[in-house]
């Protein structure tokens, strides 16, 4: 007698989980203004403590850290190649191993508060760079306008008119250099970069890992040992290091890819204000009238110094500006056109 086999119900198909929501581009957009903004504040803490150039290297370990746990999550590897490294080494340099330690030595002698507007001059440094290096950034009167207001504003929060009495005048040079620093490494970046096979998240991995190197290989010329390690100031570096540079590096390619460089770049115009706030309501530091008019003037000018003409049947590719503070390779080009100029969105 044969048995016949009894049909098993079919189980009934799991409920697919919902997809997990990101949170809204527009707190992420507060956390990298507020991040950006306190990095003055954190690297004035930090000073206190250590060495500018210890300061530099210890955030950026906490940098690189937070970028190698993040490559290791998406199983992602450094990139590969003699060329390529040779390119990342110089864009680590002036993005991100010069422009930390000139901010880090100018905050001796200055307050955060000017640190973060003379941060905020990058776009107009920029402007002026492209114009030279850039062949197909064209002027226009908007623009030239822009630059010459901004450094307008330059000269407003330095009181010109006073002699600049008062100003440590090596401090804010270094910051005003500081800045310049970035877009001179985005033009790099773009020249050397932009047609790069490797996502950006490897690119930028190596950046910081090859300016972690730099760093650690200057730091024990010029510095000693600390005796001890005081807690304030080495949870500012932690903070700066791995919110200010690893984190909020993470947290900008996500906003470039869900709003584009246009919207995710404005931030910039929030971190000189964060950055004086900061340094007025914790640290106590002094604020004349023309620190927060010169600002202003400051930042309309870098705002139109980014008005572009319009043209139809372009595209703007996510991604190819500078996250500041971090500031990034671009990545690979993702249409047949010619790489976009990086936008400014500067960070200290």
């Amino acid at each position: 007698m044969s048995r016949t086999p009894s049909a098993s119900p079919q189980s009934p198909p799991a409920p697919a989980e919902p997809a997990r929501r990101p949170v809204h581009w527009r707190v992420r957009f507060a956390f990298l203004s507020l991040v950006w903004g306190f990095s003055f504040l954190f690297m004035k803490v930090g000073t206190n403590g250590f060495a500018p150039f210890q300061v530099t290297l210890g955030r950026l370990v906490f940098g690189t850290a937070v970028l190698a746990v993040a490559m290791a999550v998406k199983r992602e590897r450094l990139p590969r190649g003699r060329r390529t490294w040779g390119h990342l080494a110089v864009a680590a340099f002036f993005l991100n191993a010069l422009p930390f330690s000139l901010f880090a030595y100018s905050e001796l002698t200055i307050p955060s508060t000017l640190a973060g507007i003379c941060n905020a001059t990058s776009p107009l440094w920029g402007m002026a760079l492209s114009l030279v290096a850039l062949s197909e950034d064209r002027p226009t009167r908007v623009r030239v306008a822009g630059l010459g207001l901004g450094f307008l504003g330059v000269l407003t929060v330095l009181g010109a008119w006073q002699g600049f009495h008062g100003l440590d005048a090596s401090g804010t040079a270094m910051a005003l250099l500081a800045s310049l620093s970035y877009p001179v490494g985005w033009i790099y970046v773009r020249r050397t970069l932009a047609g790069s096979t490797e996502s950006h998240l490897s690119l930028t991995g190596g950046q910081l890992l090859l300016a972690t190197v730099q760093l650690a290989i200057v730091t024990p010329l010029f510095t000693s040992a600390p005796d001890h390690l005081p807690v304030m100031p080495l949870l500012a570096i932690a903070a700066l290091g791995a919110l200010g540079t690893g984190f909020a590096m993470l947290v900008q390619y996500g906003l470039v890819a869900e709003v584009g460089p246009t919207t995710a770049q404005m931030v910039t115009y929030f971190v000189p204000v964060i950055a004086t706030a900061a340094g007025v309501a914790v640290l106590g530091e002094s604020l004349t009238w023309s620190t927060p008019v010169g600002a202003v003037i400051v930042l309309a000018g870098a705002a139109l110094t980014q008005a572009r003409p319009k043209r139809g049947g372009t595209s703007t590719r996510p991604g190819t500006f500078r996250p500041d503070q971090a500031p990034a390779p671009a990545p690979a080009p993702t249409a047949p056109e010619s790489p976009a100029r990086p936008e400014p969105a500067t960070t200290a």
